[in-house]
């Protein structure tokens, strides 16, 4: 299921049932459905990295560390980015929320 919030298009590991997917899996997962990929996993971090390293095509990362801000702050971040860039503009990119 996919919800429009704010305006902004969102898909959820829960709704999409890949909450238990492995990384590797999850990036495959969003970069198979055109989608930029939010977490504040580091581990997710690492593998989006990996792929920069190894010229591995993925759809996008945007990344915040989950201790560093308000939840708030970092929706109206998102929201921003969401509204601002593309799939296309995003691609094989990690962006940092910074706090």
């Amino acid at each position: 299921m996919v919800c429009s919030l704010r305006g902004v298009d969102v898909l959820t590991a829960q709704e999409d049932g890949t909450i238990t997917l492995p990384d590797p899996k999850l990036l495959d997962r969003a970069t198979e459905l055109g989608r930029i990929l939010y977490s504040q996993d580091d581990d997710l971090l690492i593998e989006a990295h990996y792929r920069l390293q190894k010229n591995i095509q993925f759809s996008g990362v945007i990344y915040s560390h989950q201790l560093s801000g308000p939840i708030g702050r970092c929706i109206e971040d998102l929201e921003i980015i969401a509204k601002s860039l593309t799939p296309e503009d995003i691609a094989n990119r990690i962006e940092f929320i910074p706090f």
